[in-house]
């Protein structure tokens, strides 16, 4: 009997692996993760991501040979690799979970559809966490939820049944290296995380055990953020760590610490964090419902407001653009910001809602190019997620509140001191603290005591804050008063809307 496939994606791990507890109780099983052309061209790469990928796969081959398995790796377009592979293995099943990804992996999953209907294939699907498929109304979605999460994670299996030795060698011949899809692409992030399920579980056991008593209130600083978030977010997109597994590993510990002294704070960040796990589904489950939003504004009465096709962009706009993109725009904590990205490709939420804001707002740039360049420095790329967060950071949602965030109170309320910009701005080592967000305003002599001479060291501002953020809320605003948009607003809202659980039991 020829062992069935299970496909592994955005789901690197053995544990809570729903296609691979079930191929697995019918019969033989070969793991197989496929490096895509399309993918790997995508404006959202970043060999930063395939280094974390690397570690993830490492670990996943290890676990499946340990168990009886093994795990093909290959590089091609996902019909063609099918095509190969049931030349060289007549498999009749092949087992994944669901995706919400990008277009490009929509259309290719179509494709495999039709390839499994041509050759024959039974493909089974399993959900990966709380998005639904097909959802007819966001009425009742966090029940749904719920549900989804009660059961308890799924056991890795203790063994598997795989090809024999020899089948393996002759199966095995076609993969490839990391180094083969890589080539000479340097991987930007070289302060990333590690990825794979041991280093998933070490992180998510930090976090409830030591790291995240302070979550709540320090989750806002990119200081104390650092270590106080979970730093759980790439695991959760490339799926080396469950979310329902973190669910109720987060319930466990907040019901272990009802019968402790002195644990109120800690309660009240794992509440805080629980939440969040719902949310994350939330926003894919837009994607989900809406592919358009990849590239469309949500709402469509704000088409037209900022210019998205890059090559019709002024010398202004694209001067703007490629400031903030270098970590230049003279604004000291939106540089810091990018600049981290860059190295370690992460970075706290309130700080990317910041990044975007800014250049949605104060550089009045089109959220689709801001949006692909961030999901090449955000490690923890995960695309419903990152184009819903990109659209209501831009204002062009019409159920958000809009956000203009000042880069200059962001660093007097989240690094006064000035330890973050310092950190990642060098050339600000040495500005006095009262300076430190907005150095153009230091004396001549300041400037030179502090070795950083704004225009020439350190850049002036782009823009001007004040000027910027007047036209910015002028423009936005007459924009959100039309009949047109408040019509759109209704439409968004019933189709993407979060529903409280007043609502929800009604």
């Amino acid at each position: 009997m020829p062992p069935a496939v299970v496909w592994f994606k955005r789901d690197l791990r053995v544990a809570d692996h729903a296609p691979l507890v079930e191929a697995a109780e019918r019969g033989p099983v070969v793991g197989l993760y496929v490096h895509e052309p399309e993918v790997l061209a995508s404006p959202e790469w970043s060999p930063g991501h395939l280094a974390f990928i690397e570690d993830c796969l490492a670990e996943l081959r290890a676990r499946l040979a340990s168990l009886g398995s093994i795990l093909l790796v290959r590089h091609g377009a996902m019909p063609d690799t099918l095509d190969r592979l049931h030349d060289q293995w007549r498999f009749g099943e092949l087992w994944s979970h669901e995706e919400t990804g990008l277009a490009i992996t929509y259309a290719r999953d179509r494709r495999v559809a039709g390839w499994c209907r041509r050759r024959g294939v039974r493909w089974t699907e399993r959900p990966q966490h709380g998005v639904v498929r097909p959802l007819a109304s966001r009425d009742g979605w966090a029940g749904h939820w719920r549900r989804r999460m009660a059961p308890p994670p799924l056991p890795t299996p203790t063994s598997l049944t795989g090809p024999t030795a020899d089948e393996m060698t002759f199966l095995a011949a076609e993969d490839v290296s990391a180094s083969d899809v890589r080539g000479n692409a340097p991987n930007p992030m070289i302060d990333g995380q590690s990825g794979g399920e041991t280093d998933a579980n070490l992180v998510l056991h930090s976090f409830l055990h030591e790291r995240g008593e302070h979550y709540q209130r320090a989750m806002s600083t990119p200081i104390e953020g650092w270590t106080a978030c979970s730093r759980l977010s790439p695991h959760l997109a490339y799926g080396s760590l469950s979310i329902r597994t973190v669910h109720h590993a987060t319930r466990d510990r907040i019901e272990s610490l009802r019968e402790e002294p002195n644990t109120g704070q800690w309660r009240r960040s794992l509440a805080s964090y629980e939440k969040r796990l719902r949310w994350h589904c939330h926003f894919i489950q837009k994607l989900e419902d809406e592919p358009e939003i990849e590239f469309r504004n949500f709402n469509r009465a704000f088409d037209g407001l900022r210019q998205e096709d890059r090559s019709c962009w002024t010398t202004e706009e694209q001067r703007r653009f490629d400031a903030w993109v270098g970590g230049r725009t003279g604004y000291p904590l939106v540089d810091a910001c990018m600049r981290c990205l860059d190295r370690t490709g992460w970075i706290n939420f309130r700080m990317r809602a910041m990044l975007v804001s800014f250049a949605a707002y104060h550089l009045w740039l089109h959220w689709k190019p801001v949006a692909e360049h961030l999901a090449t420095r955000f490690l923890d790329f995960e695309a419903g997620i990152h184009y819903s967060q990109c659209q209501m950071q831009s204002g062009v949602t019409g159920i958000n509140t809009v956000r203009i965030y000042s880069p200059v109170k962001q660093a007097a309320d989240q690094d006064p001191d000035g330890r973050f910009i310092r950190r990642w701005v060098p050339e600000l080592a040495d500005v006095p603290d009262e300076h430190i967000a907005r150095p153009e305003e230091m004396p001549p002599l300041t400037q030179h005591m502090a070795g950083c001479l704004v225009g020439e060291t350190y850049p002036a501002p782009v823009v001007d804050h004040e000027t910027a953020y007047r036209a910015a809320k002028e423009r936005i605003f007459d924009a959100r008063g039309t009949s047109r948009a408040r019509q759109e607003a209704s439409r968004v809202y019933r189709r993407h809307g979060s529903r409280s659980r007043r609502t929800e039991r009604r």
